[in-house]
């Protein structure tokens, strides 16, 4: 094939993994209709370099955080998984084995089974002293150079040229339009503007500085990432010497058995940052225990010989019951997408809790539903670990 008649069989497959679990959304629907026209106009304006960004729609998601959500339009996130097609391969073989985010096969539960790997190793199980480093980055989606991000990108795609099985000089086109792209400057904000009240300056892309900031919401934020910590990464596993290390997104944690050293690469990990990446780590979100205290990561407690959820994502889901329990008092009669939505909710935080040990709080809260009213549309099964209708 040429590559003409391989990019469109490419965004053909771009528009079905947008539409992946996204395709009851409206912009999902709207797009459907006549997505074959739509899908070669896309191809049209990315072949001829006439392709334009759409409006985004900014909010505020509170669930688990505060955070500022950016959402691209559907024709646009058909580009973004185009992208991610094309160099998400690329970089499958450069990242180490511990950066976990947006990552098939890796995520949280990767990362804190890892995290509790490396404890168990680096303390003999148990038996020796070791101490966990968790670091933090201040703001870091919104304090990322893009001028920087771009050049990493184009140096490694320029690497691969003569392997690339693609255009590498039209990805890069639709790249730099996608990293040079402020959504702040064309958004549709959906909210209230009290929403964005305690939101920290340091996480919204309105307060970035020039040239700086890239979109939470988007598929090659994620991606991007990982793209731009990926050197840091190799920092502390080759020069620095560091076995057991990991990062999700710009969570890091490090474990060594010698405090002494672990304090000393903070100062030299903060300057590679500022120098290199014009980045700085959180002065207020340093951690430095040992291992007997326990460490919160990615939504868990890890603790010798046993791992916990922590109190956040049981308060989430108790919310969660308390929402449901609201809807059901009002109504006699739960509709069928109603009944799916329940199962759906509740069956991922029973999912979550069944990883790690969590048997007790698992009985403790099923329970509850029990005492509600939930019992009439459904019964529990399989150990406290999965509900059905």
């Amino acid at each position: 094939m040429s590559n003409s008649e391989t990019l469109i069989y490419d965004l053909f497959q771009a528009y079905y993994d947008a539409r992946k679990n996204k395709r009851a959304t409206i912009n999902a629907l709207a797009f459907e209709i006549d997505y074959e026209t739509k899908l070669f106009q896309l191809y049209e304006e990315i072949i001829n370099r006439k392709y334009e960004i759409s409006r985004s729609i900014c909010f505020i998601s509170f669930d688990p955080v505060q955070r500022e959500i950016f959402a691209a339009d559907f024709r646009d996130r058909i580009a973004h998984h185009l992208i991610y097609n094309y160099i998400g391969p690329i970089y499958e073989k450069l990242f180490i084995n511990d950066c976990y985010s947006c990552r098939i096969g890796k995520g949280t539960s990767y990362g804190i089974k890892r995290l509790d790997h490396f404890i168990r190793s680096c303390s003999r199980n148990y038996r020796q002293d070791c101490y966990i480093l968790k670091l933090d980055i201040k703001g870091y989606f919104m304090s990322m150079e893009r001028s920087i991000l771009y050049r990493k990108v184009e140096q490694i795609l320029n690497r691969f040229r003569d392997k690339a099985e693609f255009d590498i000089d039209l990805i890069l086109y639709l790249i730099q339009k996608v990293i040079f792209h402020d959504p702040t400057k064309h958004c549709f904000v959906k909210g209230a503007g009290k929403d964005w009240l305690g939101l920290a300056q340091t996480k919204s892309l309105f307060c970035a500085g020039e040239n700086r900031g890239l979109p939470i919401g988007n598929l090659t934020s994620q991606l991007f990432g990982n793209v731009y910590l990926n050197e840091f990464d190799h920092f502390i596993k080759c020069k620095l010497g560091f076995k057991y290390y990991g990062r999700y997104v710009d969570d890091c944690a490090l474990v060594h058995q010698d405090k002494e050293h672990l304090k000393s690469v903070i100062p030299i990990l903060g300057r590679y940052l500022k120098d290199n990446l014009q980045l700085e780590l959180h002065p207020k979100k340093i951690y430095l225990q040992h291992f007997s205290k326990g460490v919160n990561f990615l939504g868990a407690v890890i603790k010798p010989h046993r791992i916990y959820v922590r109190n956040r994502m049981k308060g989430n889901f108790y919310k969660k019951l308390h929402h449901w329990n609201e809807i059901i008092s009002k109504e006699q009669k739960l509709s069928e997408e109603d009944k799916r939505r329940f199962m759906t909710c509740v069956n991922s935080y029973l999912g979550m809790f069944k990883q790690y040990n969590t048997f007790k709080l698992r009985k403790k809260l099923l329970k509850d539903v029990l005492a509600r009213d939930f019992w009439k549309y459904f019964h529990i099964t399989n150990c406290y670990g999965k509900i059905n209708r």
